[in-house]
């Protein structure tokens, strides 16, 4: 549990940060789906180097603790992102999935499985 918050803590940090800037910066000189892609390494960067960090600070004895770590810090970041950040932004579940652009929203999904899996991947060696 305690690797799961960390990580999830670290990786949504970041992501908040970048997401300013992306908002604020980005966002308004290249549009919204190059913005997010622009973002997108940058996240895979931090997502890489949280894994890294939580696998070696909070070591597992068994390789499903990794997958637990990775599903249950998932279930975090959906939970804000659903909950307050869309209430942020005033915008209803359906609202916020409905105006996902395609190639961005494909992007940001496959990050999402990055994200769950990644403990798991950099902590099985």
């Amino acid at each position: 549990m305690l690797r799961a918050t960390a990580y999830f803590a670290i990786v949504f940090t970041v992501g908040f940060g970048l997401g300013m800037l992306r908002v604020l910066w980005l966002v308004p000189m290249l549009g919204e789906r190059s913005a997010e892609l622009l973002e997108m390494p940058l996240m895979l960067v931090a997502i890489f180097y949280s894994a890294r960090f939580v696998t070696r600070r909070f070591p597992a004895s068994r390789q499903v603790d990794l997958v637990i770590s990775g599903m249950l810090a998932l279930v975090f970041l959906l939970a804000i992102e659903f909950s307050v950040v869309l209430w942020l932004r005033g915008l209803s579940i359906g609202q916020y999935l409905a105006d996902r652009d395609p190639v961005a929203g494909a992007a940001y999904i496959v990050m999402l499985m990055v994200f769950a899996t990644m403990p798991w991947a950099v902590g099985r060696r």
